[in-house]
């Protein structure tokens, strides 16, 4: 049996799940906000080891042949209680999650542990220069002096180091990579708050998001050139109708990406490239947990049953 650990927003699961079923193979979904609403049972004297039962489901953790650790959503207690008895129980089925994961080590996709590990950025950047990648220029820091004459020497884009969105109430505010203008000294409080990722600009042919699944590599060019506000950051604006096209990789590059992926110790890994106007590959990051299902929409590759294949290897 496949577990499929997510929750009930999440609708790239739903790919999954329609692959799954056309294949007839066995699965469960796990909902983790639902969670507090289970009954729980662990028994370390048998091999059965977690057992699971809500309304909807029933398992044992040793039915599970292989796990996809899409989304899981925080446990989400009963409302009807004081804020602090909710804070507790809410951690303390948080320390479940973390023990179902625990116990299912070996048989993931790709481990939450080292889905955690890999989202390290600077650790990112190092393996991608030993994997063989090109790598633009990159400081990061919160040193005034040293980011000042970074980008004082032209030609550079800011981004942050790990979270894209800043939560205003139930509106938010979304960070895109965006150029810089050289510092003034008025900028020297704001650089000191945090370290940003400062990164020479490497101008573009096309964006590149490559989806490593097992062994196979996955490429889609997104051609972000061909409009002003997606220019610098493909994410940016609403242009519904922005080009995707499945690509052949070079050779080498496939390597690289296999090679970036295994020392992550990943089977699965959404890569960010940039192709340059000579042919040359460039990595900007890899999100260890990224989306696939708009790409499988734009362009055809057959990501889900890809990733449905891998999680039947890691059964058998």
């Amino acid at each position: 049996m496949i577990l499929l650990v997510t929750n009930k927003r999440d609708l790239t699961t739903d790919f999954i799940v329609v692959e799954l079923r056309r294949r007839g193979t066995a699965f469960q979904r796990l909902n983790t906000e639902d969670l507090p609403r289970a009954t729980v049972r662990f028994d370390p004297t048998t091999d059965v080891g977690w057992a699971i039962k809500t309304t909807d489901i029933s398992f044992s953790l040793s039915d599970v042949g292989a796990a996809y650790y899409r989304r899981p959503g925080a446990p989400q207690p009963a409302a009807a209680m004081d804020e602090a008895t909710t804070t507790y129980l809410a951690d303390e089925w948080s320390s479940v999650t973390k023990a179902l994961w625990n116990a299912l080590e070996g048989r993931w996709l790709s481990s939450p542990f080292a889905i955690l590990r890999a989202e390290d950025k600077p650790r990112q950047l190092s393996l991608a220069v030993q994997s063989g990648f090109d790598v633009p220029e990159t400081l990061i820091s919160n040193d005034f002096a040293s980011a000042s004459a970074f980008v004082a020497a032209g030609g550079v884009i800011g981004k942050p180091l790990r979270h894209s969105l800043i939560e205003r109430g139930e509106a938010g505010e979304v960070l895109f990579t965006a150029r810089l203008d050289p510092l003034k000294s008025m900028d020297q409080q704001a650089v000191s708050l945090a370290p940003v990722i400062y990164q020479r600009e490497v101008r573009k042919a096309y964006d590149v998001r490559v989806t490593v699944i097992g062994d196979r590599v996955f490429a889609a060019a997104i051609h972000s050139q061909d409009h002003d506000e997606t220019e610098v950051d493909w994410r940016s604006g609403t242009r519904l109708d922005l080009r995707h096209e499945a690509i052949e990789l070079p050779a080498d590059i496939v390597d690289k990406c296999r090679a970036l992926t295994k020392k992550l110790d990943l089977r699965y890994g959404a890569i960010d490239l940039i192709a340059d106007n000579d042919g040359r590959y460039w990595f900007l990051e890899i999100n260890p947990n990224g989306q696939w299902a708009w790409i499988e929409r734009r362009t055809g590759l057959p990501l889900a049953a890809a990733i449905v294949d891998e999680l039947e290897a890691i059964a058998r």
